[in-house]
C-alpha cells in the first residue's frame, strides 16, 4: 500500500498529464471533422486525406501533452504542445474543400454582392481600385501577408514573457474564431470579387513592384471558397485586442500594418465588404467566450480542494 501511495505523489507531483482548453478545441473539432470526413462526406474529393490529417491533429494534443508530463523539464516539448495550433491553423484551412462541398456545394457570390450593392450601392474593392495609387497597393499587399505573422508573434511574446494565463486565453479565443470562421465557409462559401466580379476590373491588380506576384501567389492556395466572414480581419481585429490588454508595444507596433491589412482585403479583391463587417461581431462573440472560459477555469482552479496524497512530505 505504501508503494501506490509513493507512485501516486510522484505521478502527481512530476507526471499529472494536464490538458489546456485550446487542447480541449483542438480534439473535439478535428475529431468530429475527420467523423465527418469518414461519414457523410466521405464522397466528396480529397475526403480520405483530409480524414486523416485532421485525425493527426486531434491526436496532437493527446501525444504532446503526454509527453510534456512524462519528460517535464524538456522545454521543447513543452513549447511543441503549447503552439500545437499552430500547425493546425497553417495546413487545416488547406484541407476544409471536401468538407464545404459537402456541406454546401454551391457558392453565395451572388448574395453577398448583391447585399454590398444593396447596403453601400457599390463594390468597395471595384471602387478602391480606381482610386487607390500603385506605391500604396503595394504597400497593402505586404500588409496582407502580415495575417500569417501577427498572431505567431503575439503567441510568442506572451509566452516567453510568462504571461501564460493571457497565453491561454489568447489561445481560446484564436482557436474558437478559426473554428466559427471555417464553419461559416462551410455554410456560406464565396470565392470573392476577384473571380465572381472580374468583369468589372479593368485590368489586374495594379502595383509598381510586388503586387503581381503577391496576387498570384494568392490564386494557388488549395482552398479559395473562404470569404465570408473575413478571416483576415477578424483575426488582425483579434490580435489587436489581445495586445491592446496584455502587450501595449506590441499593439503600437501592429496598428498600423494591422489596418493597411484590413484594408487590402478590399484592394487586393479578396473579399466583399460585408465579409468585413460580420468578421467584427464574431471576432467580439469568441473574445467575450473566450475571457468567460477564461475566468470560470481560474475560479474552478481557486476554489479545487488539496488533495493530501498530492503532498510530499520532505
Amino acid at each position: 500500500m505504501s508503494e501506490w501511495t509513493s507512485y501516486s505523489r510522484t505521478r502527481d507531483v512530476g507526471q499529472e498529464v494536464s490538458f489546456k482548453a485550446v487542447d480541449l478545441i483542438i480534439v473535439v473539432s478535428c475529431s468530429l471533422a475527420a467523423l465527418a470526413l469518414v461519414g457523410p462526406a466521405r464522397w466528396a474529393p480529397g475526403s480520405t486525406e483530409s480524414a486523416v490529417y485532421f485525425a493527426i491533429f486531434a491526436l496532437g494534443p493527446l501525444v504532446l501533452r503526454t509527453l510534456e508530463a512524462s519528460f517535464p523539464r524538456n522545454r521543447l516539448l513543452a513549447f511543441m504542445a503549447s503552439f500545437w495550433l499552430l500547425p493546425v491553423l497553417s495546413l487545416s484551412h488547406g484541407l476544409l474543400n471536401p468538407l464545404v462541398t459537402a456541406a454546401t456545394p454551391v457558392l453565395r457570390d451572388a448574395q453577398l454582392a448583391m447585399l454590398d450593392q444593396r447596403l453601400f450601392g457599390a463594390q468597395a474593392s471595384v471602387v478602391l481600385g480606381q482610386v487607390v495609387p500603385p506605391w500604396l497597393t503595394d504597400i497593402l499587399m505586404i500588409c496582407y501577408y502580415g495575417h500569417f505573422v501577427w498572431p505567431l508573434a503575439l503567441g510568442l511574446v506572451l509566452y516567453f514573457t510568462d504571461r501564460r494565463e493571457a497565453f491561454d486565453e489568447y489561445l481560446i479565443a484564436l482557436s474558437l474564431f478559426f473554428l466559427a470562421n471555417y464553419v461559416c465557409y462551410a455554410l456560406v462559401p464565396a470565392i470573392g470579387p476577384r473571380y465572381f466580379l472580374f468583369h468589372a476590373f479593368s485590368g489586374p491588380v495594379n502595383g509598381l513592384w510586388v503586387t503581381s506576384f503577391l496576387d498570384s501567389v494568392m490564386r494557388m492556395p488549395p482552398f479559395s471558397r473562404d470569404c465570408f466572414p473575413s478571416g483576415h480581419t477578424g483575426t488582425a481585429l483579434l490580435v489587436l485586442v489581445y495586445a491592446f490588454r496584455f502587450a501595449p508595444r506590441f499593439f503600437r507596433v501592429m496598428l498600423v500594418p494591422a489596418i493597411c491589412l484590413i484594408l487590402a482585403t478590399l484592394v487586393g479583391r479578396f473579399h466583399y465588404l460585408t465579409d468585413l463587417l460580420c468578421a467584427v461581431p464574431l471576432m467580439g462573440v469568441v473574445v467575450s467566450l473566450a475571457v468567460a472560459w477564461s475566468r470560470a477555469t481560474a475560479r474552478r482552479e481557486v476554489t479545487r480542494p488539496v488533495r493530501m496524497d498530492a503532498i510530499v512530505r520532505p
